[in-house]
């Protein structure tokens, strides 16, 4: 039953693997924009609702209608300001300003609050579970977290496809500059995209906060990873690809875990790079626009 219960815990785990790595997929699919201010994203989106706790007294559910909000804006004005005018210059010039930004807001951070935890109290949520049978419990943060990072995903999926606004970015991916003969301002369609996807990275944020119980300046570090390897593995351009790629790291994570509490890292970046060697086009085989 140890392994039965890793496994279960595993694909839980996936949930917030999928979550992480949703936001950076839209990034990709649509902008074509490796975001490697992703996790810093997150960790902020985690930071503002600690704030809102702390200072303010705000229930942690009633933050992310705050936080998912204001990052979403951040990240619509960070496109048309920063990676817009970066894409003018060169296809690495992107890469380089996230790189910029992924510096910058660790140190900000230890400015602001040092490097201690912020906490996130979820009250007694974060130790609550369901017992399905003898030796196997399902956490019922967990579980709310794979319930929300599938319904994020599936909101995501219909926007693309059914919403005139998602088609037009998924245009826009292809071919932006037909678009712009029909009089669509694809720089718009940008700054949307990156706006839904900083605020799907708050929105993962949050919950990575909760699961930890807290948040600290450079845990986005670790989170960026864990989200690149998701669409990696999942396939690059599939949105349900990234929910395939979370499950399959947070399995292999949680069973290296049973037989070492060492290995659990090293094996999710030896699946990585199995799944580069003899998959490159990741599990879930799409194509490039999600």
């Amino acid at each position: 039953m140890v392994v039965v219960n890793a496994l279960v815990q595993g694909i839980l785990l996936g949930g917030l693997f999928a979550m992480a790595a949703l936001g950076l997929s839209i990034a990709f699919g649509v902008l074509r924009v490796v975001n490697l201010a992703h996790g810093e994203i997150m960790t902020v989106g985690a930071y503002i609702a600690a704030i809102g706790l702390s200072w303010a007294g705000l229930n942690v559910w009633v933050s992310m209608l705050i936080v998912v909000p204001v990052l979403g804006f951040v990240g619509y004005w960070v496109q048309r300001l920063l990676l817009q005018r970066a894409l003018r210059i060169s296809e690495l010039a992107p890469l380089l300003v996230t790189f910029g930004i992924a510096i910058i807001i660790p140190n900000v951070l230890i400015e602001l609050f040092t490097t201690n935890k912020q906490q996130i109290a979820t009250g007694g949520l974060a130790v609550r579970s369901i017992q399905v049978v003898e030796g196997v419990s399902i956490g019922v943060l967990p579980l709310i977290t794979m319930i929300v990072a599938v319904a994020l995903i599936a909101a995501t999926q219909l926007f693309l496809a059914r919403t005139r606004t998602g088609r037009y970015m998924r245009a826009a991916a292809d071919d932006s500059e037909t678009l712009r003969l029909m009089g669509v301002d694809h720089r718009r369609l940008y700054a949307l995209a990156m706006a839904l996807a900083f605020g799907i990275a708050a929105f993962a944020g949050i919950f990575l906060g909760m699961r930890q119980g807290g948040v600290t300046p450079f845990d986005g570090h670790l989170a960026v990873l864990f989200a690149f390897e998701a669409v990696i593995i999942g396939g690059l351009g599939s949105l349900w690809g990234t929910l395939a790629g979370g499950i399959v790291l947070g399995v292999a994570q949680t069973l290296a875990g049973v037989v070492s509490p060492e290995l659990p890292l090293l094996v999710g970046n030896l699946v990585f790079l199995a799944v580069l060697m003899f998959r490159p086009a990741g599990i879930v085989r799409s194509k490039v626009v999600v």
